[in-house]
């Protein structure tokens, strides 16, 4: 019943969600760790594939499906952008 509901991804949602606070807090306090939009461009790209698994198994259509998959693309261009950024070496003068 925990799976099949979707309550599963709930779960797995509310544990993102903790995780995501706790490494802003630990950023904030310390000034290490993940800048907070790497982390929520990363985060999110998981988190929208979790969404598409639960529409799936909620019976919640092909189209919320694809929409969270859609949104998965996003923040994984995205992710992969923000590395690509940061692995370019600096220009020379």
């Amino acid at each position: 019943q925990l799976v099949t509901s979707g309550r599963i991804v709930d779960l797995m949602l509310v544990f993102i969600v903790i995780e995501i606070a706790l490494l802003l807090v630990i950023r904030k306090r310390s000034g290490r760790g993940i800048a907070p939009i790497p982390l929520l461009t990363n985060i999110g790209a998981g988190a929208s594939l979790m969404l598409a698994l639960r529409a799936e198994l909620t019976g919640a259509g092909w189209t919320w499906v694809a929409a969270f998959l859609v949104l998965a693309l996003v923040f994984h261009v995205s992710d992969l952008a923000l590395r690509w950024q940061a692995a370019e070496p600096p220009p020379s003068a």
